[in-house]
Order: C-alpha cells, then sequence, then structure tokens
C-alpha cells in the first residue's frame, strides 16, 4: 500500500478545541492544555495535543485506507527490535464521525529533530559523529526483523504480500516510472537514460544475490526521528512515522542520511556512518551496486520533485546524469575506503 504512494497529502484542515477535548475523552487522555500542528509533520497530517495527562501526536486524515493500521503494525512490531522509543501504545480511533476522517493518537516522544537550528548550529564534528553512530545503531536493530520475502504488510488481510515482479522488478520498474514523471518537468536526454540502464545493468547481479530480505523504514530522515543529549553523549530518543515502511533491502534506509551528509560536505561523517553499518557480510562490491541503484532512485524523485515546483538549487544546465554520478561516486569512495 505505502510503497505505491508518496507525493499524496491529506492535511488536516480546521480543528477546534471542542472536537480535541470530545477526542481526548474518548480515551480517557484528560483534560486539554494546548495544541498545535507541527513544523516537521507526515504531510501536514499530525498535530501536538497537550492534556494533562501528558503530550500526544495526533495523526489524521489518512493518505489510503489501512495507512493508521498497516503503521500501528510496524509500531507494535519494530518496538520489540529496538530499544529506541517508537510511538507506542498508538490508539486508532473508532470512529470518523469526529473529524470526518480517521484519526491516530499516540505518545510524543522526548528530544529534538536533528536540523533544528538550534541544534544543527551548535553541533561540533565528534557530536555528529556521535549522532551518526546512534543512527547506524538504530538501523542495525531495525533491520534485524528478518522476513522470507520482499513485499509489504497489507492491512485488510493482515498479512505481509510479496512483489508480483519479484523485488528487483519491482525496484527496476519504480526507477523507471519516476523517470517517465520526471520528463514531464525537465530534460532527460538519450544519454541520460542509457547511464541509467548501466547502473541498473550493473548491479543486477548484486540484486539477484540478495536473498535476507528485512524491514525497511523507507523514510529513514532527520525529520522522522529525534535526537537527546544526555551526560557527554548524544543518541537517538525516538523515531516515528513508518508509513513508507516495507520489506526488502535494508541498505536503502541509508540513502536519505549519505544524501544529506554529501550535500553538507561532511564526508567524514558520512563515513563513520557507513563504517558502524557495515558489518555485513555481504561482498563490498554488491553492497555498493546496491547503494548505487537505492541513490538513483531517491535522486530521481529529488530531481523531479525540485524541477516540477522550480526549487532547483544545483546548476540549471547539468544533466541528469552528471548530477546523479556525482552522488554516486561519492558514496562508492567513502565505501571503498572502509576498512
Amino acid at each position: 500500500m505505502t510503497t505505491k504512494i508518496l507525493f499524496a497529502s491529506n492535511k488536516l484542515g480546521d480543528i477546534t478545541n471542542e472536537q480535541l477535548q470530545q477526542m481526548l475523552n474518548q480515551h480517557n487522555f484528560g483534560k486539554l492544555i494546548s495544541s498545535k500542528k507541527t513544523d516537521n509533520g507526515a504531510m501536514g497530517q499530525t498535530m501536538f495535543v497537550h492534556s494533562s495527562k501528558g503530550e500526544f501526536v495526533l495523526k489524521g486524515n489518512p493518505l489510503f485506507p489501512g495507512q493508521f493500521e498497516e503503521e500501528q503494525f510496524f509500531v507494535d512490531n519494530i518496538s520489540k527490535c529496538i530499544d529506541v522509543p517508537v510511538p507506542t501504545p498508538y490508539f486508532i480511533g473508532t470512529t470518523n464521525s469526529l473529524f470526518g476522517w480517521s484519526y491516530a493518537m499516540m505518545p510524543r516522544l522526548k528530544g529534538k529533530h536533528l536540523n533544528d537550528i538550534e541544534v544543527a548550529d551548535n553541533l561540533m564534528s565528534e557530536d555528529k559523529k556521535q549522532i551518526a553512530e546512534s543512527m547506524a545503531k538504530t538501523l542495525l536493530q531495525m533491520h534485524s526483523w528478518r522476513v522470507d520475502v520482499c513485499g509489504e504488510f497489507n492491512p485488510n488481510t493482515n498479512s505481509l504480500k510479496e512483489f508480483e515482479e519479484g523485488y528487483t522488478g519491482w525496484l527496476y520498474n519504480r526507477i523507471s516510472y519516476w523517470i517517465e514523471d520526471a520528463k514531464k518537468y525537465s530534460e532527460i536526454t538519450l544519454g541520460d537514460m542509457k547511464w541509467v540502464e548501466n547502473v541498473l545493468q550493473q548491479a543486477l547481479d548484486a540484486f539477484n544475490h540478495f536473498n535476507t530480505p528485512t524491514f525497511v523504514m523507507g523514510d529513514f530522515k532527520p525529520g522522522n526521528f529525534l535526537i537527546l543529549h544526555e551526560g557527554q553523549d548524544w543518541k537517538i530518543s525516538g523515531v516515528f512515522d513508518f508509513t513508507n515502511a516495507y520489506f526488502g533491502d535494508p541498505l536503502a534506509d541509508l540513502i536519505k542520511m549519505l544524501t544529506m551528509y554529501i550535500d553538507h560536505d561532511e564526508l567524514d561523517v558520512a563515513k563513520h556512518f557507513l563504517k558502524i553499518y557495515m558489518i555485513s557480510t555481504d561482498k563490498k562490491e554488491h553492497i555498493i551496486k546496491r547503494l548505487k541503484v537505492h541513490m538513483l532512485m531517491q535522486r530521481t524523485l529529488d530531481w523531479g520533485c525540485a524541477k516540477a515546483i522550480g526549487a532547483v538549487t544545483w546548476d540549471a544546465n547539468m544533466s541528469f546524469s552528471v548530477w546523479v554520478e556525482r552522488y554516486l561516486k561519492t558514496m562508492e569512495e567513502i565505501v571503498r575506503e572502509i576498512a
């Protein structure tokens, strides 16, 4: 379900204090003190609610039927795999009549976002490495949840549905779809397409040898985890938003953080992040090739989105393949430097 929806957005709209109090009453969550829509929210779906019984997050107006049931499934199961807090207990409202759409309620987790200005501006190099190490260890714990096949959770049947075309077919078709979509807003040449085909072809053997599907969060980025400074150390203090989760290659979860480090020219931090994570026995060449495909997937989405909304932050004359190749080469160099 979630793997087919990437750019949809259902916002909460106007919500009154009376509605919020009725919701709190239904769950015995106390008296409303205050509420505020989140700055870093799941596509405008979330709101902080502070009551006499604690602080909560309201998530409403689902992107697709079963979104909250699916996320509840992932939250309940991933909480058994990691020692980092996730939003559990995850309550789903029993009626749509209150707001006009279904909703979920969960505890608000402690900490701040890595990209909060007051945090980011005061982090030293060692702080960033501590955070990167905590991220890597958190991902390793999440990826310890292994399954038999690559696929997605179907909330209608409460079961795992295998990708019909197989994992490689699903991933490659996804890349092709979003490249075609990006062509609507930008120039992607025949040379660019040949370059893409070469990247995918070179990785086929690596994916054919991939046979350990795990939980994949699908959107591991600063907006979806929190950090805290305790004593002398920084650590991940919470992970949330599992709307894009599925089962497949865990390396996909590394890409958004690697992209951020490359963009900020923090290659030492990226190297430390990968070094902690890469305890896998997989061949380094296979890891590099799979990472390249996942990076190609993410950069295709980012290119298309930036071109569509006029938010290009790079040389507008740069070709698609040249732009993406920089990330692939930098990432490969980082992996090869890791002993």
